[in-house]
């Protein structure tokens, strides 16, 4: 499997790199809180409808325990896709990092 790290991830979103940071987890995981930028893509179909085959992806969930960022990397690999990345550390290594988060559950400092 193919990992990206926090810092690298964080960079890419800081240069505004071109690649989509998919959140793996269903509607009401990601309007309660995701990383800036991200899509929530929760099925392999609505995967299909959203990425192309030749898109840098980056997947994640909520934690490194969590198999729906896993699932969904080996889906979108089997199905083709060539530039698969898994940020591992995903919600929880990201907000310990005092990194920005949005949606309804995100405390306003």
């Amino acid at each position: 499997m193919n990992l990206i790290s926090r810092e690298e991830l964080k960079d890419k979103l800081d240069r505004g790199d071109d690649f989509k940071l998919v959140m793996t987890l269903g509607d009401f995981g990601y309007r309660a809180k995701h990383i800036p930028g991200s899509l929530n893509i929760s099925t392999p179909e609505l995967g299909q409808e959203m990425l192309d085959l030749d898109d840098e992806i980056v997947v994640y969930c909520s934690s490194e325990d969590c198999v729906a960022s896993i699932s969904a990397y080996n889906i979108l690999v089997l199905k083709g896709y060539k530039n698969v990345r898994r940020y591992a550390g995903g919600l929880l290594e990201w907000e310990d990092a005092g990194y920005p988060l949005e949606g309804e559950m995100v405390d306003e400092k």
